[in-house]
């Protein structure tokens, strides 16, 4: 099992990190556009390292459909912040969500520690940016989705083998781009790809992609796949689903969680090394979710 080191922080097979969600969209799923505004998303990070997290995922772009963002755009959302992050909170790790390796070289020089490619290796320059830079990488898979699309009619004949193949592919290859080994993540990337019988079956079996040897990054949180599975619950009432596919995730090994509610998600992840060790005492009730 491979220990994760970037920056100056080091994770070890056992490890629990939490990855908060800093969204600098209009349209995001999530928050709507709570986050859209410079001052909003500064302020948005400072809670977060007050919760706990250990990195924080800067995006520009927002996953699903929606109005076109070019690379310009994109650069103007989120490169200042990254600068800004790097300033105010040099103890935080920091993510940028991008698939652009002209992104990514744009907000590596301005202090990011990590590049989030949800979609899969869809420009391969991107593992050249981050070797060139020395930072990390997250291989995810989207099943060869073109950026920003929905799945249709996808199909595997197994996933989870589909995933692992093509995740520790996109590893491999960073690697003889000069990416350093523990600097790599792999995502099996839920929803990216996928419908909602996909994503619950890598849940089900994300030991077989933990068993590569890579850490192993998941991305649930309030999900479509958590809300479909619940009876069709919409997107605010999907929180407990989401601390509770963390758990069974963090049980099988994977190491990296990105959320939304960080300071929930500490919680839960430090009761299930609470339980995964054996480790009697008290853990702190989590805070309310808002």
């Amino acid at each position: 099992m491979h220990t994760l080191r970037l920056r100056d922080r080091e994770f070890r097979p056992g490890d629990l990190a939490v990855m908060a969600v800093i969204n600098r969209t209009p349209d995001s799923f999530y928050d709507r556009g709570r986050t859209y505004g410079f001052r909003a998303a500064l302020a948005a990070v400072a809670g977060a390292a007050r919760a706990g997290a250990d990195i924080v995922d800067i995006g520009g772009v927002k996953a699903g459909p929606g109005e076109a963002v070019d690379a310009g755009e994109e650069i103007r959302r989120v490169a200042g912040l990254v600068a800004a992050v790097r300033e105010a909170h040099p103890e935080l790790l920091i993510s940028v969500d991008t698939w652009r390796a002209e992104v990514g070289d744009v907000v590596a020089r301005a202090g990011a520690d990590l590049l989030n490619d949800t979609w899969g290796g869809y420009d391969p320059a991107l593992a050249e940016v981050a070797a060139a830079h020395g930072i990390g990488l997250v291989c995810a898979h989207a099943g060869g989705a073109e950026p920003r699309t929905r799945p249709h009619r996808a199909g595997y004949a197994d996933v989870v083998a589909d995933v692992v193949a093509r995740t520790t592919g996109l590893a491999a290859r960073a690697v003889r781009a000069g990416v350093r080994e523990d600097a790599i993540l792999v995502d099996p990337a839920h929803d990216f790809g996928k419908n909602t019988w996909h994503s619950l079956e890598v849940s089900r079996r994300l030991t077989e992609l933990v068993d590569t040897g890579w850490p192993v990054l998941v991305a649930v949180s309030n999900k479509d796949f958590v809300g479909e599975t619940l009876g069709g619950l919409p997107v605010d009432r999907r929180h407990p689903g989401s601390l509770a596919t963390l758990a069974v995730s963090a049980w099988q090994g994977a190491r990296v969680f990105r959320v939304h509610d960080p300071a929930s998600a500490r919680a839960a992840l430090a009761a299930v090394a609470r339980l995964r060790d054996g480790l009697p005492g008290e853990l702190s009730p989590a805070p309310p979710h808002p």
